[in-house]
């Protein structure tokens, strides 16, 4: 469990440092439609979480994440020995 405390705490960061804030509405804010992000900051937010977890996500269940609340879903149910 403290290891996925520390993976959230890392991933919080890294949303924040995009200027999405995990409480509230945003994290329930669709990428593109209210966040307004372009593809390729929501693709460079994925990169960035995944550099600095150390964690590699499948691009097919990529495809299904539309908001900041389902990438941290994603990443929490990754096997943490990826």
């Amino acid at each position: 469990m403290n290891q996925q405390f520390t993976l959230l705490k890392k991933a919080v960061e890294v949303f924040h440092s995009y200027g999405i804030n995990l409480s509230g509405q945003q994290k329930n804010a669709n990428f593109i439609q209210q966040l307004r992000m372009d593809p390729i900051f929501i693709n460079g937010l994925i990169f960035e979480l995944e550099y600095q977890l150390h964690v590699i996500l499948q691009d097919e269940l990529l495809g299904e994440v539309k908001t900041p609340k389902d990438l941290i879903g994603l990443l929490m149910n990754i096997p943490q020995d990826n």
